[in-house]
Protein backbone atom coordinates (compact mmCIF):
# COMPACT_ATOMS: atom_id res chain seq x y z
CA UNK A 1 0.00 0.00 0.00
CA UNK A 2 1.38 3.46 -0.79
CA UNK A 3 0.59 6.68 0.93
CA UNK A 4 1.69 9.81 -1.37
CA UNK A 5 1.89 12.04 1.79
CA UNK A 6 4.11 9.86 3.90
CA UNK A 7 7.69 10.67 3.14
CA UNK A 8 9.59 7.55 2.47
CA UNK A 9 12.92 7.81 4.91
CA UNK A 10 15.06 5.39 5.99
CA UNK A 11 15.52 3.75 9.33
CA UNK A 12 18.75 5.84 9.81
CA UNK A 13 17.03 9.04 8.94
CA UNK A 14 15.01 10.90 11.32
CA UNK A 15 15.93 12.96 14.02
CA UNK A 16 13.99 15.29 16.64
CA UNK A 17 13.74 17.71 13.71
CA UNK A 18 11.33 15.48 12.26
CA UNK A 19 8.73 15.70 15.35
CA UNK A 20 5.31 15.81 13.42
CA UNK A 21 6.79 14.56 9.99
CA UNK A 22 4.34 11.48 8.60
CA UNK A 23 6.67 9.47 6.85
CA UNK A 24 6.54 5.65 5.67
CA UNK A 25 9.72 3.23 6.62
CA UNK A 26 10.56 -0.32 5.21
CA UNK A 27 12.99 -3.01 6.57
CA UNK A 28 13.30 -5.70 8.68
CA UNK A 29 12.17 -6.51 12.29
CA UNK A 30 15.44 -6.33 14.57
CA UNK A 31 14.30 -6.44 17.81
CA UNK A 32 10.77 -6.85 19.50
CA UNK A 33 9.56 -5.67 22.97
CA UNK A 34 6.51 -5.90 25.15
CA UNK A 35 6.03 -3.61 27.50
CA UNK A 36 2.74 -2.76 29.86
CA UNK A 37 0.31 -3.56 26.29
CA UNK A 38 2.61 -1.78 24.24
CA UNK A 39 4.73 -3.51 21.47
CA UNK A 40 7.95 -1.89 20.42
CA UNK A 41 9.85 -2.99 17.58
CA UNK A 42 13.89 -1.61 16.54
CA UNK A 43 12.99 -2.05 12.48
CA UNK A 44 16.11 -2.02 10.61
CA UNK A 45 17.32 -1.19 7.57
CA UNK A 46 20.86 -0.70 5.78
CA UNK A 47 20.98 2.99 6.78
CA UNK A 48 20.30 2.32 10.96
CA UNK A 49 17.07 1.56 12.99
CA UNK A 50 14.52 3.08 13.86
CA UNK A 51 11.40 2.51 16.88
CA UNK A 52 8.42 1.75 16.31
CA UNK A 53 5.18 1.67 18.34
CA UNK A 54 2.11 -0.15 18.22
CA UNK A 55 -0.66 0.95 20.73
CA UNK A 56 -3.70 -1.72 21.54
CA UNK A 57 -5.64 0.93 21.21
CA UNK A 58 -5.92 0.30 17.15
CA UNK A 59 -7.03 -3.32 17.57
CA UNK A 60 -6.54 -4.16 13.96
CA UNK A 61 -2.70 -3.12 13.66
CA UNK A 62 -1.96 -4.28 17.07
CA UNK A 63 -3.16 -7.24 16.56
CA UNK A 64 -1.09 -7.85 12.89
CA UNK A 65 1.84 -7.06 15.19
CA UNK A 66 1.58 -9.74 17.40
CA UNK A 67 2.38 -11.99 14.61
CA UNK A 68 5.60 -10.22 13.89
CA UNK A 69 9.09 -11.81 14.63
CA UNK A 70 12.34 -11.47 14.01
CA UNK A 71 13.45 -10.45 10.26
CA UNK A 72 10.04 -10.19 9.05
CA UNK A 73 9.78 -7.49 6.25
CA UNK A 74 7.31 -4.68 6.92
CA UNK A 75 6.36 -1.22 5.68
CA UNK A 76 4.96 0.67 8.11
CA UNK A 77 3.17 4.46 8.39
CA UNK A 78 3.21 6.91 11.68
CA UNK A 79 4.06 10.59 13.16
CA UNK A 80 7.41 10.71 13.87
CA UNK A 81 7.33 11.93 18.09
CA UNK A 82 9.76 12.42 20.63
CA UNK A 83 10.35 9.11 22.68
CA UNK A 84 8.50 9.61 26.74
CA UNK A 85 11.30 11.16 29.00
CA UNK A 86 14.14 8.97 29.88
CA UNK A 87 13.37 6.48 27.40
CA UNK A 88 16.33 8.65 24.97
CA UNK A 89 19.02 5.80 23.48
CA UNK A 90 22.55 7.93 23.20
CA UNK A 91 23.41 5.14 21.54
CA UNK A 92 21.20 5.42 17.87
CA UNK A 93 21.10 8.19 15.22
CA UNK A 94 17.34 7.90 15.96
CA UNK A 95 17.22 7.75 19.24
CA UNK A 96 15.19 10.74 20.07
CA UNK A 97 12.50 9.75 18.45
CA UNK A 98 9.71 6.84 17.72
CA UNK A 99 6.99 5.99 14.88
CA UNK A 100 3.43 5.26 16.35
CA UNK A 101 2.47 3.11 13.59
CA UNK A 102 -1.11 4.16 11.89
CA UNK A 103 -0.87 1.40 9.34
CA UNK A 104 1.22 -2.28 9.13
CA UNK A 105 1.82 -3.95 5.94
CA UNK A 106 3.93 -7.12 6.06
CA UNK A 107 5.92 -7.86 3.01
CA UNK A 108 7.52 -11.20 4.08
CA UNK A 109 7.40 -13.52 6.54
CA UNK A 110 11.15 -15.22 7.94
CA UNK A 111 12.00 -18.96 9.27
CA UNK A 112 13.69 -18.51 12.30
CA UNK A 113 17.34 -17.86 11.40
CA UNK A 114 20.34 -20.06 12.39
CA UNK A 115 21.72 -17.20 14.64
CA UNK A 116 20.73 -14.13 15.70
CA UNK A 117 20.71 -11.80 13.25
CA UNK A 118 20.78 -8.67 15.56
CA UNK A 119 23.27 -10.34 17.85
CA UNK A 120 27.11 -9.45 17.16
CA UNK A 121 27.71 -12.77 19.55
CA UNK A 122 30.44 -15.04 17.38
CA UNK A 123 28.53 -17.50 14.92
CA UNK A 124 30.66 -20.47 13.92
CA UNK A 125 31.69 -19.51 10.23
CA UNK A 126 30.94 -22.12 8.26
CA UNK A 127 27.21 -21.39 9.12
CA UNK A 128 27.48 -17.32 8.69
CA UNK A 129 29.09 -18.38 5.27
CA UNK A 130 26.18 -20.69 4.25
CA UNK A 131 23.29 -18.12 5.22
CA UNK A 132 25.55 -15.67 3.86
CA UNK A 133 22.50 -13.55 3.02
CA UNK A 134 21.60 -13.06 6.78
CA UNK A 135 24.75 -12.18 7.89
CA UNK A 136 25.38 -9.56 5.50
CA UNK A 137 22.28 -8.46 7.46
CA UNK A 138 24.52 -7.88 10.46
CA UNK A 139 25.41 -4.08 11.16
CA UNK A 140 29.50 -5.38 11.31
CA UNK A 141 29.08 -6.77 7.36
CA UNK A 142 26.85 -3.69 6.11
CA UNK A 143 29.69 -1.30 7.69
CA UNK A 144 32.51 -3.71 6.07
CA UNK A 145 30.82 -3.28 2.89
CA UNK A 146 30.09 0.09 3.08
CA UNK A 147 34.11 0.69 4.05
CA UNK A 148 35.03 -0.86 0.87
CA UNK A 149 33.15 1.05 -1.23
CA UNK A 150 34.40 4.49 0.14
CA UNK A 151 37.87 2.82 -0.31
CA UNK A 152 37.39 1.86 -3.39
CA UNK A 153 35.79 4.90 -4.77
CA UNK A 154 38.64 7.08 -3.30
CA UNK A 155 40.99 5.03 -5.23
CA UNK A 156 39.02 5.45 -8.37
CA UNK A 157 38.76 9.61 -7.46
CA UNK A 158 42.64 9.43 -6.95
CA UNK A 159 43.86 8.17 -9.73
CA UNK A 160 41.28 9.52 -12.34
CA UNK A 161 42.39 12.91 -10.54
CA UNK A 162 46.06 11.77 -11.76
CA UNK A 163 45.13 11.36 -15.43
CA UNK A 164 45.04 7.19 -15.45
CA UNK A 165 42.57 5.72 -17.96
CA UNK A 166 40.47 2.69 -16.06
CA UNK A 167 41.16 -0.22 -18.83
CA UNK A 168 39.20 -3.42 -18.29
CA UNK A 169 41.91 -6.12 -18.88
CA UNK A 170 40.61 -9.74 -20.28
CA UNK A 171 39.48 -12.84 -18.07
CA UNK A 172 39.52 -15.59 -20.12
CA UNK A 173 43.62 -15.80 -20.90
CA UNK A 174 46.49 -17.73 -21.98
CA UNK A 175 48.55 -19.84 -19.06
CA UNK A 176 51.21 -18.18 -18.21
CA UNK A 177 51.80 -19.01 -14.65
CA UNK A 178 53.59 -16.70 -12.24
CA UNK A 179 54.22 -18.87 -8.97
CA UNK A 180 50.66 -20.37 -8.22
CA UNK A 181 48.49 -22.70 -10.10
CA UNK A 182 46.12 -21.20 -13.03
CA UNK A 183 42.34 -22.08 -12.81
CA UNK A 184 41.84 -23.24 -16.34
CA UNK A 185 38.70 -23.00 -18.36
CA UNK A 186 37.95 -25.14 -21.23
CA UNK A 187 37.25 -24.42 -24.84
CA UNK A 188 34.04 -25.69 -26.07
CA UNK A 189 35.26 -24.82 -29.71
CA UNK A 190 38.59 -25.45 -29.83
CA UNK A 191 38.84 -29.11 -28.45
CA UNK A 192 41.40 -29.91 -26.22
CA UNK A 193 42.49 -26.54 -25.60
CA UNK A 194 41.74 -24.11 -22.35
CA UNK A 195 41.93 -20.46 -21.16
CA UNK A 196 43.50 -19.51 -17.95
CA UNK A 197 41.89 -17.10 -15.44
CA UNK A 198 44.57 -14.24 -14.55
CA UNK A 199 46.71 -14.46 -11.42
CA UNK A 200 47.07 -10.78 -11.84
CA UNK A 201 46.89 -8.02 -15.61
CA UNK A 202 50.53 -8.01 -15.27
CA UNK A 203 51.78 -8.99 -19.18
CA UNK A 204 48.42 -7.41 -20.09
CA UNK A 205 49.21 -4.43 -18.22
CA UNK A 206 52.67 -3.94 -19.32
CA UNK A 207 51.60 -4.50 -22.70
CA UNK A 208 49.38 -2.02 -22.51
CA UNK A 209 52.66 0.87 -21.59
CA UNK A 210 53.98 -0.84 -25.04
CA UNK A 211 50.95 0.05 -26.73
CA UNK A 212 51.23 3.87 -25.41
CA UNK A 213 48.65 4.17 -22.64
CA UNK A 214 50.98 5.82 -20.17
CA UNK A 215 49.46 5.58 -17.12
CA UNK A 216 46.75 2.76 -16.67
CA UNK A 217 44.42 1.65 -13.08
CA UNK A 218 42.23 -0.83 -13.35
CA UNK A 219 40.43 -2.63 -9.90
CA UNK A 220 41.08 -6.37 -11.03
CA UNK A 221 39.63 -9.82 -10.21
CA UNK A 222 42.29 -12.28 -10.00
CA UNK A 223 42.18 -15.83 -9.33
CA UNK A 224 45.16 -18.57 -7.74
CA UNK A 225 44.58 -22.27 -7.62
CA UNK A 226 46.58 -22.42 -4.49
CA UNK A 227 46.30 -24.64 -1.21
CA UNK A 228 43.55 -22.93 0.96
CA UNK A 229 45.10 -20.86 3.36
CA UNK A 230 43.53 -18.86 6.59
CA UNK A 231 44.36 -14.91 4.89
CA UNK A 232 44.10 -15.99 1.28
CA UNK A 233 41.08 -16.67 -1.41
CA UNK A 234 41.04 -18.10 -4.31
CA UNK A 235 39.91 -15.11 -5.91
CA UNK A 236 40.75 -11.50 -4.93
CA UNK A 237 40.58 -7.77 -5.80
CA UNK A 238 43.63 -5.45 -6.13
CA UNK A 239 43.79 -2.27 -7.47
CA UNK A 240 46.42 -3.09 -10.57
CA UNK A 241 48.44 0.09 -11.89
CA UNK A 242 51.32 1.09 -14.47
CA UNK A 243 53.27 3.62 -15.66
CA UNK A 244 55.30 4.36 -18.21
CA UNK A 245 58.77 6.34 -17.94
CA UNK A 246 58.91 6.26 -14.40
CA UNK A 247 61.44 5.33 -11.30
CA UNK A 248 60.93 3.52 -8.38
CA UNK A 249 60.46 6.36 -6.42
CA UNK A 250 58.17 7.57 -9.29
CA UNK A 251 56.02 4.46 -8.10
CA UNK A 252 56.22 4.88 -4.70
CA UNK A 253 55.49 8.03 -4.58
CA UNK A 254 52.14 7.92 -6.89
CA UNK A 255 50.98 4.83 -4.43
CA UNK A 256 51.45 6.12 -0.91
CA UNK A 257 49.73 9.10 -2.79
CA UNK A 258 46.55 6.94 -3.12
CA UNK A 259 47.10 5.30 0.41
CA UNK A 260 46.93 8.70 2.21
CA UNK A 261 43.98 9.68 0.13
CA UNK A 262 42.02 6.41 1.38
CA UNK A 263 43.19 7.34 4.90
CA UNK A 264 42.16 10.82 4.69
CA UNK A 265 39.08 10.78 2.85
CA UNK A 266 37.41 6.88 3.02
CA UNK A 267 38.48 6.43 6.97
CA UNK A 268 38.98 10.25 8.04
CA UNK A 269 42.61 9.07 9.62
CA UNK A 270 45.21 11.30 8.11
CA UNK A 271 48.57 9.52 7.81
CA UNK A 272 50.47 12.20 10.10
CA UNK A 273 54.28 11.92 9.38
CA UNK A 274 56.87 10.44 6.44
CA UNK A 275 56.28 6.61 5.86
CA UNK A 276 59.54 5.09 6.94
CA UNK A 277 61.64 2.86 3.99
CA UNK A 278 63.92 -0.19 4.96
CA UNK A 279 66.21 -2.35 3.22
CA UNK A 280 65.11 -5.89 3.01
CA UNK A 281 68.19 -6.29 4.82
CA UNK A 282 67.54 -3.73 7.30
CA UNK A 283 64.24 -4.91 7.78
CA UNK A 284 65.09 -8.59 8.39
CA UNK A 285 67.81 -7.38 10.80
CA UNK A 286 65.84 -5.22 12.78
CA UNK A 287 62.64 -6.82 12.89
CA UNK A 288 63.46 -10.39 11.60
CA UNK A 289 60.44 -10.11 8.49
CA UNK A 290 60.64 -8.34 5.45
CA UNK A 291 56.24 -7.03 6.43
CA UNK A 292 57.47 -5.06 9.51
CA UNK A 293 54.71 -4.60 12.10
CA UNK A 294 56.37 -0.88 13.42
CA UNK A 295 52.96 -0.21 15.65
CA UNK A 296 56.05 -1.33 18.60
CA UNK A 297 59.51 -1.30 18.94
CA UNK A 298 61.19 -4.49 20.32
CA UNK A 299 63.97 -4.54 17.50
CA UNK A 300 66.00 -7.78 17.24
CA UNK A 301 69.83 -7.42 18.77
CA UNK A 302 72.32 -9.20 17.26
CA UNK A 303 74.80 -10.46 19.72
CA UNK A 304 77.23 -13.43 18.52
CA UNK A 305 80.06 -11.43 18.85
CA UNK A 306 78.70 -11.50 23.31
CA UNK A 307 79.32 -15.00 22.79
CA UNK A 308 82.80 -15.49 21.16
CA UNK A 309 84.71 -17.47 22.88
CA UNK A 310 81.96 -17.82 26.23
CA UNK A 311 81.82 -20.87 27.77
CA UNK A 312 77.97 -21.33 26.00
CA UNK A 313 79.02 -23.84 23.18
CA UNK A 314 75.77 -23.99 21.34
CA UNK A 315 76.29 -19.58 20.63
CA UNK A 316 79.85 -20.16 20.43
CA UNK A 317 79.81 -22.42 17.75
CA UNK A 318 77.29 -20.17 15.78
CA UNK A 319 79.28 -16.96 16.23
CA UNK A 320 82.58 -18.75 15.39
CA UNK A 321 80.68 -19.36 11.70
CA UNK A 322 79.86 -17.58 8.84
CA UNK A 323 76.29 -17.07 7.88
CA UNK A 324 75.08 -17.61 11.16
CA UNK A 325 72.58 -15.43 14.02
CA UNK A 326 72.27 -15.16 17.07
CA UNK A 327 69.64 -12.56 18.25
CA UNK A 328 68.54 -11.54 21.41
CA UNK A 329 64.80 -10.31 21.96
CA UNK A 330 63.47 -7.80 25.12
CA UNK A 331 60.40 -9.09 26.94
CA UNK A 332 58.95 -6.54 29.20
CA UNK A 333 57.68 -7.73 32.34
CA UNK A 334 59.16 -11.57 31.20
CA UNK A 335 60.55 -11.54 34.54
CA UNK A 336 57.29 -12.72 36.09
CA UNK A 337 57.07 -15.81 33.75
CA UNK A 338 57.27 -19.15 35.56
CA UNK A 339 59.42 -21.95 34.34
CA UNK A 340 56.27 -23.41 32.93
CA UNK A 341 55.72 -20.10 31.03
CA UNK A 342 58.71 -20.62 29.76
CA UNK A 343 58.72 -24.07 28.92
CA UNK A 344 55.61 -23.24 26.79
CA UNK A 345 56.99 -20.44 25.27
CA UNK A 346 59.79 -22.84 24.52
CA UNK A 347 57.38 -24.77 22.90
CA UNK A 348 55.56 -22.06 20.76
CA UNK A 349 59.61 -21.16 19.47
CA UNK A 350 59.42 -24.80 18.60
CA UNK A 351 56.41 -24.29 16.25
CA UNK A 352 58.18 -21.17 14.39
CA UNK A 353 61.16 -23.70 13.92
CA UNK A 354 63.76 -23.29 16.64
CA UNK A 355 65.27 -25.97 18.13
CA UNK A 356 64.98 -24.91 22.03
CA UNK A 357 65.06 -21.46 23.58
CA UNK A 358 67.21 -19.58 25.68
CA UNK A 359 66.51 -17.49 28.01
CA UNK A 360 67.71 -15.03 31.35
CA UNK A 361 65.60 -13.15 33.38
CA UNK A 362 66.67 -9.85 34.77
CA UNK A 363 66.23 -8.19 38.76
CA UNK A 364 67.51 -5.81 40.84
CA UNK A 365 69.62 -8.82 42.45
CA UNK A 366 71.28 -10.10 39.31
CA UNK A 367 70.26 -12.35 36.14
CA UNK A 368 68.86 -16.16 36.66
CA UNK A 369 68.11 -18.76 33.98
CA UNK A 370 69.58 -21.39 32.57
CA UNK A 371 72.36 -20.19 30.66
CA UNK A 372 73.40 -17.18 33.75
CA UNK A 373 76.16 -19.60 34.42
CA UNK A 374 77.95 -19.10 31.19
CA UNK A 375 77.60 -15.53 30.90
CA UNK A 376 79.68 -12.69 33.30
CA UNK A 377 78.43 -9.91 34.60
CA UNK A 378 80.16 -7.89 31.52
CA UNK A 379 78.22 -10.00 28.74
CA UNK A 380 75.47 -9.97 30.92
CA UNK A 381 75.44 -5.29 31.24
CA UNK A 382 76.19 -5.37 27.57
CA UNK A 383 72.95 -7.71 26.49
CA UNK A 384 71.36 -5.16 28.58
CA UNK A 385 72.53 -2.57 26.54
CA UNK A 386 71.98 -4.06 23.41
CA UNK A 387 68.39 -4.69 24.38
CA UNK A 388 67.26 -1.58 26.14
CA UNK A 389 66.45 -4.56 28.85
CA UNK A 390 65.06 -3.51 32.45
CA UNK A 391 64.86 -5.49 35.55
CA UNK A 392 61.65 -7.19 35.49
CA UNK A 393 62.27 -8.31 32.13
CA UNK A 394 63.45 -11.34 30.10
CA UNK A 395 65.54 -11.56 27.30
CA UNK A 396 65.17 -14.17 24.85
CA UNK A 397 67.65 -15.67 22.61
CA UNK A 398 67.54 -17.49 19.35
CA UNK A 399 70.47 -19.04 17.37
CA UNK A 400 70.47 -20.60 13.88
CA UNK A 401 71.40 -20.08 9.91
CA UNK A 402 70.74 -15.92 9.59
CA UNK A 403 67.32 -16.83 7.38
CA UNK A 404 65.75 -18.98 10.31
CA UNK A 405 66.77 -17.22 12.75
CA UNK A 406 65.31 -14.09 11.91
CA UNK A 407 62.68 -15.73 10.71
CA UNK A 408 62.05 -17.75 14.40
CA UNK A 409 63.13 -14.20 16.42
CA UNK A 410 60.69 -11.90 14.03
CA UNK A 411 57.71 -13.99 15.14
CA UNK A 412 58.61 -14.40 18.72
CA UNK A 413 58.73 -10.45 18.80
CA UNK A 414 55.11 -10.99 17.01
CA UNK A 415 53.98 -13.32 19.69
CA UNK A 416 55.45 -11.12 22.96
CA UNK A 417 53.43 -8.31 21.16
CA UNK A 418 50.59 -9.85 21.32
CA UNK A 419 51.22 -10.96 24.67
CA UNK A 420 51.78 -7.78 25.95
CA UNK A 421 48.40 -5.86 23.77
CA UNK A 422 50.99 -3.99 21.89
CA UNK A 423 49.05 -4.74 18.48
CA UNK A 424 46.60 -2.10 19.05
CA UNK A 425 44.05 -2.72 15.61
CA UNK A 426 43.13 0.74 15.38
CA UNK A 427 46.63 1.94 14.97
CA UNK A 428 48.27 2.18 11.49
CA UNK A 429 51.77 1.67 11.06
CA UNK A 430 52.89 1.99 7.36
CA UNK A 431 56.60 1.55 6.04
CA UNK A 432 58.02 1.05 2.55
CA UNK A 433 60.20 -2.16 2.17
CA UNK A 434 62.80 -2.24 -0.74
CA UNK A 435 65.60 -3.42 -2.40
CA UNK A 436 64.94 -6.93 -2.08
CA UNK A 437 66.78 -9.96 -3.47
CA UNK A 438 66.03 -10.43 -7.21
CA UNK A 439 66.73 -14.40 -6.48
CA UNK A 440 66.72 -16.71 -3.87
CA UNK A 441 67.65 -20.02 -3.02
CA UNK A 442 64.86 -23.03 -2.81
CA UNK A 443 64.89 -25.80 -0.47
CA UNK A 444 66.35 -28.13 -2.81
CA UNK A 445 68.83 -25.69 -3.73
CA UNK A 446 67.93 -24.38 -6.72
CA UNK A 447 68.01 -20.22 -7.54
CA UNK A 448 64.76 -19.40 -8.56
CA UNK A 449 63.13 -15.53 -8.59
CA UNK A 450 62.09 -14.29 -5.59
CA UNK A 451 58.91 -11.98 -6.87
CA UNK A 452 57.81 -12.43 -10.27
CA UNK A 453 60.40 -12.80 -13.70
CA UNK A 454 59.46 -9.40 -14.94
CA UNK A 455 61.15 -7.16 -12.13
CA UNK A 456 64.74 -5.73 -14.08
CA UNK A 457 67.33 -5.51 -11.67
CA UNK A 458 68.93 -2.66 -10.33
CA UNK A 459 70.87 -0.35 -12.45
CA UNK A 460 74.31 -1.64 -12.83
CA UNK A 461 73.49 -5.20 -11.81
CA UNK A 462 72.70 -6.84 -14.79
CA UNK A 463 76.32 -8.30 -15.50
CA UNK A 464 75.91 -10.20 -12.18
CA UNK A 465 72.83 -11.80 -13.42
CA UNK A 466 74.55 -15.33 -14.25
CA UNK A 467 78.05 -14.64 -12.44
CA UNK A 468 76.64 -13.91 -9.17
CA UNK A 469 72.54 -13.87 -9.29
CA UNK A 470 72.44 -13.99 -5.21
CA UNK A 471 73.82 -10.43 -5.01
CA UNK A 472 71.74 -8.80 -7.48
CA UNK A 473 68.72 -6.14 -5.69
CA UNK A 474 65.65 -6.01 -7.64
CA UNK A 475 64.01 -3.05 -8.55
CA UNK A 476 61.25 -3.76 -6.02
CA UNK A 477 59.32 -2.65 -3.68
CA UNK A 478 56.18 -3.03 -0.77
CA UNK A 479 54.12 -1.14 1.16
CA UNK A 480 53.67 -2.81 4.31
CA UNK A 481 50.73 -2.34 7.04
CA UNK A 482 50.89 -3.34 10.17
CA UNK A 483 53.01 -6.80 9.33
CA UNK A 484 50.93 -6.81 6.34
CA UNK A 485 52.08 -6.37 2.72
CA UNK A 486 49.46 -4.83 1.56
CA UNK A 487 51.12 -4.46 -1.83
CA UNK A 488 54.13 -5.12 -4.18
CA UNK A 489 56.13 -3.57 -7.79
CA UNK A 490 58.66 -3.41 -9.51
CA UNK A 491 60.14 -1.49 -12.06
CA UNK A 492 59.71 -3.96 -15.44
CA UNK A 493 62.18 -5.51 -18.14
CA UNK A 494 61.72 -3.82 -20.90
CA UNK A 495 64.54 -5.16 -23.16
CA UNK A 496 63.61 -7.97 -25.51
CA UNK A 497 66.84 -9.99 -25.20
CA UNK A 498 67.28 -10.02 -21.21
CA UNK A 499 63.69 -10.35 -20.75
CA UNK A 500 64.17 -14.05 -23.22
CA UNK A 501 67.08 -14.18 -20.19
CA UNK A 502 65.26 -14.26 -17.57
CA UNK A 503 62.88 -17.03 -19.07
CA UNK A 504 65.90 -19.05 -19.37
CA UNK A 505 67.14 -18.86 -15.89
CA UNK A 506 63.49 -20.14 -15.07
CA UNK A 507 64.75 -23.13 -16.69
CA UNK A 508 62.35 -23.11 -19.72
CA UNK A 509 63.39 -24.10 -23.07
CA UNK A 510 63.01 -21.95 -26.36
CA UNK A 511 59.86 -24.41 -26.98
CA UNK A 512 58.36 -23.23 -23.94
CA UNK A 513 59.49 -19.95 -23.89
CA UNK A 514 57.90 -18.91 -27.09
CA UNK A 515 54.80 -21.29 -26.64
CA UNK A 516 54.06 -19.21 -23.12
CA UNK A 517 55.71 -16.10 -23.74
CA UNK A 518 56.05 -15.31 -27.81
CA UNK A 519 53.61 -13.01 -28.18
CA UNK A 520 55.04 -10.83 -25.44
CA UNK A 521 58.45 -10.80 -26.18
CA UNK A 522 57.68 -10.29 -29.49
CA UNK A 523 55.42 -6.81 -28.50
CA UNK A 524 58.96 -6.02 -26.39
CA UNK A 525 60.70 -5.97 -29.64
CA UNK A 526 58.57 -2.87 -30.50
CA UNK A 527 59.68 -0.23 -28.84
CA UNK A 528 59.03 -0.99 -25.21
CA UNK A 529 59.17 1.96 -22.95
CA UNK A 530 60.60 1.73 -19.45
CA UNK A 531 57.87 0.83 -17.36
CA UNK A 532 57.22 0.14 -13.65
CA UNK A 533 53.98 -0.18 -11.48
CA UNK A 534 51.95 -1.84 -8.64
CA UNK A 535 49.50 -3.75 -7.00
CA UNK A 536 47.76 -3.07 -3.32
CA UNK A 537 45.17 -5.76 -2.26
CA UNK A 538 42.24 -4.13 -2.00
CA UNK A 539 40.87 -7.35 0.70
CA UNK A 540 43.45 -6.64 2.54
CA UNK A 541 43.38 -2.60 3.10
CA UNK A 542 39.87 -3.02 3.61
CA UNK A 543 40.28 -6.29 6.28
CA UNK A 544 42.83 -3.50 8.02
CA UNK A 545 41.43 -0.66 8.05
CA UNK A 546 37.91 -2.49 9.71
CA UNK A 547 40.44 -3.76 12.63
CA UNK A 548 39.21 -7.68 11.18
CA UNK A 549 42.22 -10.06 11.02
CA UNK A 550 39.39 -12.42 9.42
CA UNK A 551 39.72 -11.24 5.06
CA UNK A 552 36.37 -12.91 4.45
CA UNK A 553 34.84 -10.45 6.68
CA UNK A 554 35.12 -7.94 4.27
CA UNK A 555 34.07 -9.75 1.19
CA UNK A 556 30.81 -10.35 -0.13
CA UNK A 557 30.46 -13.77 -0.61
CA UNK A 558 33.83 -15.50 -0.16
CA UNK A 559 34.85 -19.13 0.07
CA UNK A 560 36.11 -20.84 3.45
CA UNK A 561 39.09 -21.44 4.99
CA UNK A 562 38.78 -24.82 2.63
CA UNK A 563 38.40 -22.91 -0.77
CA UNK A 564 34.79 -23.77 -0.73
CA UNK A 565 31.41 -21.36 -1.44
CA UNK A 566 29.10 -23.30 1.05
CA UNK A 567 26.51 -21.24 0.71
CA UNK A 568 25.93 -22.25 -3.60
CA UNK A 569 27.71 -25.59 -2.11
CA UNK A 570 30.79 -25.52 -4.84
CA UNK A 571 33.15 -26.34 -6.64
CA UNK A 572 30.11 -29.00 -7.96
CA UNK A 573 29.79 -31.36 -10.31
CA UNK A 574 28.66 -30.60 -13.41
CA UNK A 575 26.18 -32.93 -15.86
CA UNK A 576 27.53 -35.15 -18.30
CA UNK A 577 26.71 -33.96 -21.41
CA UNK A 578 28.28 -30.67 -20.15
CA UNK A 579 31.78 -32.45 -20.21
CA UNK A 580 30.73 -34.14 -23.44
CA UNK A 581 30.07 -30.87 -25.14
CA UNK A 582 33.67 -29.76 -23.77
CA UNK A 583 35.96 -33.62 -24.95
CA UNK A 584 36.22 -34.14 -21.19
CA UNK A 585 36.17 -36.87 -19.29
CA UNK A 586 36.40 -37.24 -15.55
CA UNK A 587 39.49 -40.04 -14.34
CA UNK A 588 40.20 -40.33 -10.59
CA UNK A 589 42.75 -38.34 -9.45
CA UNK A 590 46.49 -40.43 -9.28
CA UNK A 591 47.89 -41.10 -5.91
CA UNK A 592 50.82 -39.11 -5.10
Amino acid sequence: MTHPEFARVSCGALSANDVDKDVELSGWVHRRRDHGGLIFIDLRDRDGITQITFDPADAATFKAAETLRSEFVVRVHGRVRLRPEGTVNPKLVTGAVEVPVKTLEILNKSETPPFVVSSEDDVDENVRLKYRYLDLRRPRMQNNLTVRHRIVKTMRDYFDAHEFLEIETPILIKSTPEGARDYLVPSRIYPGTFYALPQSPQILKQILMIGGLGRYMQIARCFRDEDPRADRQPEFTQIDVEMSFVSEADVMAMMEGCVRDVWARALEQPIEGEIPQFTYHEAMRRYGSDKPDLRFGLELADVAELFRGSDFQLFHTLSETPGNRVIALRFPGGASLSRRDFDALTETAKSFGAKGLAYITLAADGAKGPIVKFLGDATIAALRAETLAENGDAILFVGERAKEASDIAGKLRLEIGDRLGLRDPASFKFCWVRGFPLFELEDNGEITFSHHPFTSPAPGQHELFDSEPLKVTAQHYDLVLNGYELGSGSIRNHDPAFQRKVFQRLGLTEEQIDDRFGFFLEALRFGAPPHGGMALGIDRIVMLACGTTNIRDVIAFPKNQSARDVMMDTPSSVPEASLRDLGLQIRPKPSS
